[in-house]
């Protein structure tokens, strides 16, 4: 009974900021890795940041210096904060979790939340 919820989403213009944030629940959250990808219509889903049971993070080239990801045990919640948003950021962005070493195959996904940048 895995359960990802993601809110944050909207639209902003070019250079502004957004705070997407994923409620976990079904899930021993301290054990497992945490992450965000994105898919923009017509192209695959890809990898934004990514965040270990140990507090390990990894950016995606095109993020990098502009977007954090950072999680909160207590309150079993992953956050990918964007500043300086480009249109090309545009996407549905989805939170996923995966037991730490566990198979990628058997993530679990949330429903995703709609980010536009646009002027």
């Amino acid at each position: 009974q895995v359960q990802l919820v993601e809110s944050g989403g909207g639209l902003v213009q070019p250079g502004g900021s957004l705070r997407l944030s994923c409620a976990a629940s079904g899930i021993m959250f301290r054990i497992y890795d945490m992450g965000w990808y994105r898919q923009a219509p017509g192209k695959q889903r890809e990898l934004v940041a990514s965040i270990s049971s140990s507090n390990s993070t990894m950016y995606a080239d095109f993020v990098k210096g502009r977007f954090t990801i950072s999680r909160d045990n207590a309150k079993r919640m992953v956050y990918l904060q964007m500043n300086s948003l480009k249109p090309e950021d545009t996407a549905a962005y989805y939170c996923t979790s995966r037991v730490h070493n566990g198979s990628p195959r058997l993530r679990s996904w949330g429903q995703g939340t709609q980010v536009t940048v646009s002027s």
